[in-house]
């Protein structure tokens, strides 16, 4: 792999040449390189996943089909500094669908070594987060809405019985 270019400290914002990413930092290159950042995949936290397949959460608390643009959400809600990167994939990953792909880069400490949220200690207390929070979006909650309506209308034809 090649090495990343040589940024000046003047340089701000998008990292979109070297690391193809979108970027919510509004942070000095440089310094984007060397903070440390936790990698969160989608994989994570799937509840169709099982462990050997990546999940690292108990199945009770994780999400269905969690996507990259959900998890990028509720961590910049959080206040977290998120850095998404959708050319990655998860390298246990077998399906290569465009839904699959992706990776969310997540800072938990600052350059100093504090954390940046008292809330996210760990990188387990962001996936814990990231799942409980994302069934509470309004895509997810609007999706959900519409297929008990079509549930309760299918219901009705149950009661045809065929005559002998």
């Amino acid at each position: 792999m090649a090495s990343p270019p040589n940024y000046t400290e003047n340089n701000v914002g998008v990292i979109h040449c070297y690391l193809m990413t979108v970027c919510t930092l509004d942070i000095s290159l440089p310094t984007l390189l060397r903070v440390k950042f936790i990698c969160l995949y989608p994989a994570y936290i799937n509840s169709k996943k099982t462990v050997a397949e990546g999940r690292r959460i108990p199945i009770e608390k994780a999400v269905e089909n969690p996507t990259v643009s959900e998890i990028h959400d509720v961590c910049v809600v959080a206040g977290l500094n998120v850095v998404t990167e959708k050319n990655k994939m998860y390298p246990r990953e077998l399906n290569r669908d465009g839904q699959f792909t992706g990776r969310v880069r997540i800072q938990l400490r600052k350059e100093d070594g504090s954390f940046c949220l008292e809330q996210f200690l760990s990188r387990k207390a962001v996936m814990l987060y990231v799942a409980e929070m994302i069934p509470k979006l309004k895509t997810r909650t609007q999706k959900s809405g519409g297929a008990e309506q079509n549930a309760q209308q299918e219901g009705g034809k149950k009661g045809k019985k065929k005559k002998k």
